[in-house]
């Protein structure tokens, strides 16, 4: 079954020549690695992961609790002696192996995240491309750890300052990239010689797995990574970050939690990288070449289905080009074939669960509400799984809730405006700050207003922003320190001197 985006029914097709769900899921570990081992948790329970595109279980995995999560932090200090010990040569090596196993197993990862988060299959396999990245990267940032040594001004010592690992780290991740998240945090960690333990989503935590499978077989050494797979994530992550080993935590997700855990880090001083929510707006100026702007404004919207921090959640164009934007967006939207991730001409698959759906359409019908110009999708579709379709608002009201709230979904609200000054204060009218998107053929111009805009990233005249080799982080509600190139690792290290005289 495929569906008709443009009339929102089901339509019955020749069946799709893709894997079945329990193909994939085959090969796939299912319980918690804990010290280099795959064990059971420690009352037997487990919990059910259910395929989006129709709703179906697909596989039991090991569900944690507070004994399994310190059963982690004590596997990982075991390890972290030797861990930091080993040369930044050594680690670097382990990384690259991880790297060159990742891709060998590009594919079926690939297919793995389509059956347990939904997305198309072209963008789990983007997707696995991009956490490839981060352990070919960090393995080459791990044998460049800072240091500084010089004469102190008085002429009576020297300066030293080395940079150490910071400790045992509790790494935190969505389920909206169940690889990229996981390695984003593990590789840079490992290269600067900490040990962790990851707690991946209860969504996706298949992905999280093969992945500690992968990194068993490229020689990380037992203790190094630890993986607790749980439906009890508060309770566990807080008796982890209560425990005086733990000294890093990493969280990306939602603002609201992301408080929850600075108040709990609080309590023994655990130093916090944030990646938070995001409310990204993006511009388009009268001058901008407008072919650019629709294909950046679909890349931008629709990459991953919309299901991204990232993903354009404003829509705000100069008037001069807003009829004409809004018409080629709303045709290239309505163009894109829904329906189950594997499928091979998919470009959309469902959102992660019937509450995504379910939140989309109240944002939806609040719009419509209160004013909004429906021009293209706007009402759930037909059929099994989690499927929304994707909608273009236009005309729509500053007062409506898709305008504050992060959409996470296949909807692009389009808001016009006629001055640069109105539009800088409409897209900083937001507690997020992580990214922005700019289009314009002015350079100066656009230069002028990513500098005014309150994000800690600017897209112009592109889509899209992430990079393993650039600092990937946000400002305001939306997260504290970044991930990726070299400030990724600095995360995950503390700084020592050492004043010294001869």
């Amino acid at each position: 079954m495929v569906m008709d985006v443009k009339t929102n029914t089901a339509q019955q097709t020749t069946p799709f020549a893709f894997p079945a769900s329990a193909d994939v899921v085959r090969d796939a570990p299912t319980q918690l690695f804990i010290g280099g081992e795959w064990v059971p948790a420690s009352d037997g329970r487990t919990f059910a992961v259910a395929d989006p595109a129709t709703g179906e279980v697909i596989a039991s995995v090991s569900d944690g609790d507070i004994a399994d999560g310190i059963s982690a932090v004590d596997a990982a200090e075991k390890a972290f002696a030797a861990w930091k010990a080993t040369s930044p040569r050594r680690r670097s090596d382990v990384l690259m192996k991880c790297f060159q196993l990742v891709l060998e197993k590009a594919e079926w990862l690939a297919q793995l995240i389509t059956v347990e988060n939904g997305k198309a299959l072209a963008d789990a396999r983007s997707e696995v491309a991009y956490a490839a990245e981060f352990f070919r990267w960090y393995a080459e940032e791990a044998v460049r750890a800072p240091g500084e040594f010089g004469p102190a001004p008085a002429g009576a010592n020297h300066i030293i300052v080395n940079h150490e690992p910071i400790g045992i780290a509790v790494l935190v991740t969505p389920w909206n990239f169940p690889a990229a998240m996981a390695t984003r945090k593990i590789a840079p960690a490992l290269a600067a010689g900490c040990t962790c333990i990851l707690k991946p989503a209860a969504e996706t935590p298949l992905t999280a797995l093969a992945i500690g499978e992968i990194m068993r077989q490229a020689g990380v050494p037992a203790g190094v990574v630890n993986i607790v797979t749980t439906k009890k994530a508060g309770p566990v992550v807080s008796a982890m970050l209560h425990d005086k080993r733990v000294r890093k935590l990493s969280f990306t997700g939602s603002t609201g939690v992301g408080r929850t855990l600075l108040r709990e880090a609080a309590d023994q001083v655990v130093s916090c990288s944030m990646e938070l929510g995001g409310n990204a707006p993006f511009v388009v100026f009268d001058d901008a070449d407008l072919e650019t702007a629709v294909a950046g404004a679909m890349v931008a919207k629709m990459r991953n289905g919309g299901e991204a921090c990232t993903a354009a959640n404003r829509f705000y164009v100069q008037k001069g080009i807003l009829a004409e934007f809004t018409r080629r967006f709303a045709e290239e939207m309505a163009a894109l074939k829904v329906g189950p991730g594997l499928a091979p001409d998919t470009r959309l698959g469902p959102l992660i669960t019937e509450a995504a759906v379910a939140k989309v359409e109240r944002l939806v019908d609040d719009a419509i509400a209160k004013g909004a110009r429906l021009v293209t999708g706007g009402s759930r579709l037909n059929g099994d799984g989690f499927y929304y379709p994707p909608t273009v608002l236009a005309d729509v009201s500053p007062d409506a809730e898709i305008l504050r709230e992060e959409i996470f979904g296949p909807v692009a609200p389009v808001i016009a405006f006629e001055t640069e000054d109105e539009v800088v204060r409409m897209a900083n009218d937001t507690e997020y700050g992580l990214v922005s998107y700019v289009f314009s053929s002015d350079l100066k111009r656009a230069l002028a207003v990513a500098g005014r805009l309150e994000s800690g990233m600017v897209g112009i005249n592109r889509g899209v922003v992430s990079d393993a080799a650039a600092p990937f982080g946000g400002m305001k509600q939306s997260g504290l320190g970044r991930e990726g190139s070299h400030h990724g690792m600095l995360e995950y290290l503390e700084t020592k001197y050492i004043a010294a005289s001869w």
